[in-house]
């Protein structure tokens, strides 16, 4: 399924409002958001992909629609996905948008190619 544009004008908002540089790449068949060119969180099967760090990680899977996230049956150790349910209030998506903005100076950045 595509992305739901919706959504993507609501993250889009977001980073406006807080006066965030960041990019879009497509990526996982949907739209990831770069910030100081790492990745800040993503559109990801009819959710979202949520970077917010390993300390953060188990206060996030509390939430109604959060779960840890996995990938090829391994823990993405601080990485949350989640439903629709989560975020369908603006609070709600903003809070997950600030958590990604405050773990994002201690992320690590992909190699570059």
């Amino acid at each position: 399924m595509p992305t739901d544009p919706i959504l993507l004008d609501r993250l889009r908002d977001i980073l406006l409002l807080r006066q965030v540089e960041w990019s879009e790449k497509k990526m996982f068949g949907g739209y990831c958001f770069m910030v100081d060119e790492k990745m800040l969180l993503g559109t990801f099967r009819e959710g979202l992909m949520l970077r917010v760090g390993p300390s953060a990680i188990d206060r996030f899977v509390e939430l109604e629609g959060v779960e840890q996230m996995y990938n090829a049956g391994r823990i993405m150790k601080g990485y949350a996905f989640a439903h629709e349910i989560a975020y369908d209030q603006d609070e709600q998506l903003e809070n997950m948008v600030n958590a990604c903005l405050i773990f994002n100076p201690q992320a690590k950045s992909s190699r570059k190619k």
